[in-house]
């Protein structure tokens, strides 16, 4: 078989369509949209080559019309786990001695499919089932997927290509292995990209993979098996999954295999993941790899030199796009006295012209919030804002779950920078903005840092270089993604690596080679071409 060095060329970004008014593109979205949604799906669980279902249908419904039915997904059980955990193993020793370029090339077809005959389709997926406008979809499930599996593939070649030096007489190298056992990969409602990248990017450096979605992303997460198989993932690579939370991690993290988790989610839930693990370590072959992206409380702060229109748009474009559910989404903003006015008036009238309603609407900027638990929850919040005599909401402060989870976007302007919008991560179109007076940067900076245990996004708005060196300086642990002049949502892979420290996870930053280096236990191999042959040392000479 033929031999080589072969080289992955540069990726650049996948280009954003716009879905202009009369656009190729927007017809055929909407004839996706519109096909897909006059159709009941059941969506199989994929262990090894096999499609199963079970007994028990779970209804899949858009959030923004909660009477309509997309669809069932077949709700699995403690022995669907272990039969997805021994494909995986059934799975590995193959794949992992697969030649790298023909898992490159699995995953670079994947790209292009997406970016052709699938773009329509995982878009109108990612629209229906977890409303999102047709901006918001195409910049997630199709462009950001399509970056992460063509600049994976280019971060691989670059680690591979990572090589330690060699004195004379002697070859050293190193052997990027995938880890011992199998990889879990735990992926949250909010992202179609996050949901493919986390099982994709383990599996592209040989290991293979249990995958379990969020239940509100699993009418999406089909879309991207049916890719992976077209694009000629093997079976049992990577095996997909519909169990409940503690169902599955009593299987997998009881398992001796259990080499890794790649988790996006919550807080609470990767603490607890976390405390498991270490009190299984003992029953592992190996030390699991424990990847995680969980919550932010992310900021917008303003210097007295800010321009008030800037900042009231990083505040409406970073606060309550996608309805506030991103881990990066601006949820606190601190805004000084001297421009607040400007600000403020800009603000308002950009939130109250925002209309809300279903995706397939595209003069809609808001849709609707994922499901009736976070309905509850955010409501909740604005509920206890609105009896809070510090707490004024400015604008918005509405909700309503009688046809869809729609909850209006809302501004609430509070007097205590402790309050607990200002605090606790709402996950919603939600926005506390504290003022401060405009010659107290310094002290608003530590309170910046100090109000909230995340550390994933944050912005500085100024025209003040001295301000900006000081903000970034001070809030250097504040923030994994830090902006300048920019809101604080919206990273590019291979441009801003993504991902926050703290309670915000452990910062492997997904979208470089960083993340993937995660997924691969290096062996050192040193070869010498002519052995010693006497144990005596020049220094034991008399």
């Amino acid at each position: 078989m033929p031999k080589g060095i072969y080289h992955i060329p540069k990726p650049t970004n996948e280009p954003v369509k716009a879905y202009r008014s009369g656009s190729a593109e927007r017809v055929e979205l909407m004839a996706a949209y519109k096909e897909m949604k006059s159709r009941e799906i059941d969506v199989p669980m994929y262990i090894g080559g096999e499609e199963i279902r079970t007994d028990e249908k779970i209804r899949i419904a858009p959030p923004h019309e909660i009477a309509h039915t997309l669809g069932y997904f077949n709700r699995g059980d403690k022995s669907h786990v272990d039969q997805a955990i021994n494909a995986a193993l059934g799975a590995k020793e193959a794949w992992a001695n697969l030649a790298w370029e023909h898992r490159a090339s699995i995953f670079l077809k994947a790209a292009d499919l997406l970016a052709g005959p699938y773009r329509a389709k995982i878009n109108a997926s990612t629209m229906l089932a977890q409303s999102k406008n047709a901006f918001q979809a195409e910049i997630d499930a199709a462009c950001e997927f399509i970056d992460f599996l063509r600049y994976n593939v280019y971060f691989m070649q670059q680690i591979y290509n990572d090589q330690p030096e060699s004195n004379p007489g002697m070859w050293n190298r190193l052997e990027y292995r995938p880890l011992e056992g199998f990889v879990f990969a735990l992926t949250p409602f909010n992202f179609t990209s996050i949901a493919g990248n986390l099982p994709s990017s383990a599996a592209l450096m040989g290991n293979t993979v249990v995958w379990k979605p969020a239940d509100t992303q699993i009418y999406s997460a089909q879309v991207i098996m049916e890719v992976f198989k077209e694009a000629g993932l093997p079976d049992g690579v990577i095996n997909l999954v519909y169990v409940n939370g503690p169902v599955a991690g009593d299987v997998i993290f009881n398992h001796p295999d259990f080499a890794g988790i790649h988790f996006t989610g919550s807080t609470g839930v990767f603490q607890n993941i976390w405390k498991t693990i270490g009190n299984n370590i003992s029953k592992y072959k190996s030390y699991p790899r424990i990847v995680g992206e969980t919550g932010g409380k992310d900021f917008i702060l303003a210097h007295k030199s800010a321009n008030p229109m800037e900042v009231a748009i990083a505040i409406a474009r970073g606060a309550f796009e996608f309805q506030g559910q991103k881990c990066s989404a601006a949820s606190r903003a601190y805004i000084p006295s001297n421009i607040w006015d400007a600000v403020k008036k800009q603000v308002v009238k950009d939130v109250n012209s925002f209309k809300m309603g279903a995706p397939d609407d595209f003069t809609n900027f808001v849709n609707a919030v994922i499901d009736e638990k976070a309905f509850d929850k955010i409501s909740n919040y604005i509920t206890e804002a609105k009896a809070n005599k510090l707490c004024e909401i400015i604008t918005g402060g509405n909700f309503d779950k009688s046809k869809g989870y729609f909850i209006e976007p809302t501004v609430i302007v509070s007097q205590d920078p402790q309050s607990i919008t200002m605090c606790e991560e709402i996950f919603g179109p939600v926005l506390t903005i504290y003022v401060y007076q405009a010659e107290r940067f310094e002290e608003t900076l530590e309170l910046v840092d100090q109000t909230s245990p995340y550390a994933l996004t944050g912005a500085i708005f100024s025209q003040d270089r001295y301000a900006i060196e000081l903000a970034t300086k001070k809030l250097s642990n504040a923030a994994g993604n830090f902006y300048i002049n920019d809101k604080p949502t919206g990273a590019v892979v291979g441009q801003q690596p993504f991902g926050g420290a703290r309670a915000s996870g452990t910062n492997d930053k997904a979208g470089s080679a960083l993340n993937l280096i995660r997924w691969v236990s290096p062996r050192t191999i040193k070869e010498t071409f002519v052995p010693a042959t006497d144990y005596r040392y020049p220094f034991l000479e008399k």
